[in-house]
């Protein structure tokens, strides 16, 4: 980071403009939670979403090359999906409003192949969580609505999307709500095991 300017981010200036990460592994160990730096004072706050270089020396060296945002209801599911190939990491974060995020491992071979981990996002606590290639992506609103940003490590690419129906007995995720807001398209998405091996990301 740039030295900040006089008086502008004066909590900046006093760390000598050294921003602090935490990351916390999450059940799945390769889906990571992030709780960046920020610099807060009565007039709002100010923190880095994302910094490359700083990113990489933390282990996510993948380029990002996509942001995409979302807005969605309450009780809306979106998920779960994934590309193979052209698979994307992403770097996940809700700008305004709650959800429950999902991640599943749908990597042939992977010791965690079909097991999930969940996170609560939120505005508030401004955390993120990285999901490296391989995993499958979902997300269900929990507040009225919700403003959702997040970064990927390739272009979408219609032709290479999969998906995961959000209800697969066998993947037993334990959602937050019972009768959710889909697309018809999400509705339709076959279970992990009606999925061939070779629509599938290898570990």
């Amino acid at each position: 980071m740039e030295a900040p300017v006089p008086g502008l981010y004066p909590n900046v200036a006093k760390a000598g403009g050294a921003l602090l990460i935490k990351i916390t592994p999450t059940s799945l160990p390769e889906v990571l939670i992030i709780e960046p730096d920020v610099f807060e004072d009565r007039r709002g706050f100010f923190m880095e979403t994302y910094h490359r270089e700083r990113y990489a020396r933390m282990g996510f060296d993948r380029p990002f090359v996509q942001d995409n945002l979302s807005y969605s209801v309450k009780d809306t599911i979106r998920g779960l999906h994934y590309q193979y190939p052209k698979a994307q990491a992403k770097l996940i974060q809700v700008l305004r409003g709650e959800l429950f995020d999902i991640a599943v491992d749908i990597r042939r071979g992977s010791p965690h192949f079909g097991r999930w981990t969940g996170v609560l996002l939120d505005g508030r606590s401004r955390r993120q969580v990285y999901i490296p290639e391989g995993f499958a992506h979902g997300f269900c609103v929990l507040s009225e609505v919700a403003l959702f940003h997040y970064k990927t490590s390739d272009y979408y690419s219609p032709e290479v999307e999969g998906g995961i129906l959000w209800s697969d007995p066998a993947l037993a995720i334990d959602w937050p709500v019972e009768d959710p807001l889909l697309s018809e398209r999400d509705r339709r998405l076959p279970c992990l095991t009606d999925v061939a091996s070779d629509r599938l990301p290898r570990y």
